[in-house]
């Protein structure tokens, strides 16, 4: 992935549709966050900068709606509201609310991309001043611009392949991540048994350098059947 990668935040409460859409827009060429509720989501803007977000509209608790409304009045990012509903009055409502276009579910995959990079377009090619993007992991700080892990003042040293899952977790913070896309990012087609191994070795090393007790992992954690998870403050 480039790291001028446009960086998308999508927020939906179905995991299979947050799923698809996160493995179709990733094809695509894009980097991919995602959050099941505006809770979550507001964890991650609170820690990363993001180009775009897609939201959807009917979630439990706040809705994407009302998450529109107050993020208009923090920052400009690009929203583009994501609903089973489409009739007049809705998309009036997500529009006033400060969203810059409105999709009807369900859709083409072709028709979101196109819309996106329409969106996109439109939007300067300016980043506001700001600060480093940090992951906050107890002690441990990760600058994700810089690829660094650092605790206090010590930069703690990453082996090359400690550095490409550190930035694969800090991708998709709060979302496990399968091991069979571990090892394909870190071992190309070469799957097998000693791949599965070798992954899960660069994971226990890699957890000496952020958790207070490597035996019982807070912020890398391996999530049943499902892989491993990075789960910062």
């Amino acid at each position: 992935m480039m790291n001028d990668a446009p960086h998308l935040l999508v927020v939906d409460d179905d995991e299979r549709i947050r799923g698809l859409l996160k493995k179709f827009l990733v094809r695509n060429g894009f980097l991919v966050s995602a959050a099941r509720d505006a809770a979550q989501a507001r964890k991650l803007l609170a820690g990363l900068e993001f180009d775009m977000l897609i939201l959807d509209v009917m979630m439990p608790g706040e809705d994407g709606v009302s998450l529109t409304r107050d993020l208009r009045d923090r920052m400009m990012t690009p929203i583009l509201l994501l609903t089973a509903r489409g009739e007049t009055q809705s998309r009036i409502e997500g529009l006033e609310a400060g969203a810059d276009d409105y999709l009807a579910k369900p859709f083409e995959p072709k028709e979101l991309l196109l819309r996106i990079n329409a969106i996109l377009r439109r939007v300067p090619h300016v980043k506001p001043q700001a600060g480093p993007k940090v992951l906050h992991l107890g002690y441990v700080r990760y600058d994700m611009e810089r690829g660094e892990l650092w605790r206090g003042t010590d930069l703690v040293r990453l082996t090359a392949t400690e550095s490409a899952l550190m930035r694969v977790f800090a991708a998709s913070p709060h979302e496990p991540v399968g091991r069979d896309r571990l090892i394909g990012d870190l071992a190309g087609d070469d799957h097998g048994e000693t791949q599965e191994r070798a992954v899960d070795v660069q994971i226990t090393r890699l957890r000496r350098k952020i958790e207070a007790d490597p035996r019982q992992p807070r912020y890398l954690q391996t999530v049943r059947g499902a892989g491993y998870m990075l789960a910062p403050d």
